[in-house]
């Protein structure tokens, strides 16, 4: 058996590893760390949880033992999709580099230009960064890219898919064409294959697990839902609940930004230990948030697409996937944050009718079919009637006496998709109440603001706004006829003419 001490590493680096409690490299370590000790251009695939960030971090420790950064000109650059994967890739250099004194210095937006500065005037063994960040600095004439050595291209899919691959293209003309390219992607699509072809050259291609594959590890199960949020909602709250027993924490996945707030409003009303995770987020935010999720402050996370990738996440037990991924490789990707490290997980997505081409996608990719939980699609009882939909104009004009009706005709439940109906009332009642509110709010704010404006020493601040708004399309005085009073000017012309 291959340990790490077959692989060429130093004595630093070893001795780190062993104070982390590893013993056995994973196969992307043992396939990675050799060539790239050799200075030669990798291309790595591999899945999330299979120790690719230390295949790159440990052989970059050891070439950097000599020599020494100087200010403004890094040694090695790494650019990372986000910032979380950016920021997780500093804590390995911190956990592995301990016996060294190299400088890492972080570039991630959220982050004062003034600091990053001074790292960077103190030398950068290691520069970690997204892309936009680091043209950023380079715009300012903060960098010279010219010492760069090694370059590590980390989640290259990811890259494709967020659009950064014209800002690496700039960076990379940047570096010396005689750098070491070490480039890693969970996929190899002929997208990501011809851009592994511009950038690396004689490549060692190391691929550990089959493209776009999943994890055996994880059981995969399929729900069938009607397409409204509100019935959506419902089966994730009672997957989530029959899954109490063995739920240690979980990840649910939404395809916008949008779904991410509502979905996290619905289930804290709802009473459950949950926090969400998206783009939106500032930076202290997102840490914090991710923070508690691992030291399990909180057992669910709704997130958008930017936490599935590389998410430093050891235990996660189950994923939720509350949308079916829009592109298939991204379920790859969301299910790869449970069953890692051998570990067993579960993964659950939530598929309607017209979900069913997206399904078949990933079905394809990934070369199994996946079962159905509690029968299929066309097992599902008829759908709810919700407050919104059905209690039309005379419900919400006479009191909302439609939506008293719906409920009253609700169909008895028996499985998940039944019960989720049942489950719904209540996320209707609240989504329900809070649209009516905002209604008669809105009915009676005109009234109010003609009030106000016929009282404006008692006018609030927003009438004063709403004043304002007024006055800056006021077109001038009320114009005043001349009647019986002649202008001044127009009687000295008079005169004149007499």
């Amino acid at each position: 058996m291959t340990t790490f001490s077959d692989l060429g590493l130093s004595q630093k680096v070893l001795s780190a590893i062993a104070d982390a409690g590893y013993t056995t490299p994973t196969p992307i370590q043992a396939g990675a760390i050799p060539p790239a000790l050799e200075k030669r251009d990798i291309c790595g695939i591999a899945q999330t949880g299979t120790g690719k960030t230390a295949s790159f971090v440990l052989p970059m420790l050891t070439l950097l033992e000599k020599g020494r950064a100087r200010a403004r000109m890094p040694r090695t650059l790494i650019l990372e999709p986000t910032r979380e994967l950016a920021a997780q890739v500093a804590e390995n250099f911190e956990k592995y580099g301990k016996n060294h004194k190299l400088n890492v210095a972080l570039l991630i937006g959220g982050v004062s230009f003034e600091d990053q500065d001074r790292k960077l005037e103190r030398g950068a063994d290691v520069l970690i960064c997204t892309p936009g960040r680091l043209l950023d600095h380079c715009e300012r004439g903060k960098l010279l890219m010219t010492g760069v050595e090694i370059l590590v291209i980390d989640e290259a899919d990811r890259m494709l898919d967020m659009g950064f691959i014209p800002d690496i293209e700039r960076i990379a003309k940047m570096i010396p064409f005689t750098r070491q390219t070490l480039f890693f992607s969970a996929t190899m699509p002929p997208e990501i294959q011809k851009l592994a072809d511009r950038f690396l050259q004689n490549p060692v291609r190391v691929e550990v697990a089959k493209p776009s594959s999943t994890a055996k590890t994880v059981a995969q199960r399929i729900v069938a839902a009607h397409n409204k949020d509100y019935e959506k909602r419902a089966v994730l709250r009672d997957l989530v609940r029959a899954e109490e027993a063995e739920l240690k924490n979980a990840i649910i996945f939404c395809n916008r930004k949008k779904d991410v707030a509502d979905l996290f409003r619905s289930l804290d009303r709802h009473g459950f230990s949950v926090g969400a995770l998206h783009g939106d987020m500032d930076q202290r935010s997102r840490t914090t948030m991710l923070q508690n999720f691992k030291d399990g402050n909180l057992k669910l996370l709704v997130a958008s697409d930017v936490a599935a990738r590389g998410l430093d996440i050891p235990d996660v037990s189950h994923v939720f996937n509350f949308d079916i991924p829009i592109h298939s490789e991204d379920y790859v990707h969301r299910i790869g944050r449970t069953g890692r490290a051998g570990r067993s997980g579960k993964a659950f997505t939530i598929v309607t009718k017209s979900d069913t081409k997206y399904l078949d996608a990933i079905e394809k990719l990934i070369g199994e079919k996946i079962e159905w939980l509690n029968g299929d699609l066309s097992t599902l009882p008829a759908p709810m009637e919700s407050f919104e939909s059905n209690s039309g104009r005379r419900g919400k004009e006479r009191g909302g006496r439609g939506r008293d009706r719906n409920r009253r005709d609700a169909a008895p439940v028996e499985n998940i998709n039944q019960g989720a109906q049942s489950a719904a009332d209540a996320d209707i009642a609240a989504h329900g109440d809070d649209k009516v509110k905002a209604e008669r709010k809105q009915e009676k704010a005109p009234r109010n603001s003609d009030r106000n404006s016929r009282n404006p020493l008692h006018a609030n601040d927003d009438n004063r706004d709403r004043r304002r708004h007024y006055r800056d399309h006021d077109d001038g005085p009320t114009p005043v006829g001349f009647g019986d009073d002649i202008p001044a000017f127009m009687l000295i012309v008079a005169n004149a003419k007499a």
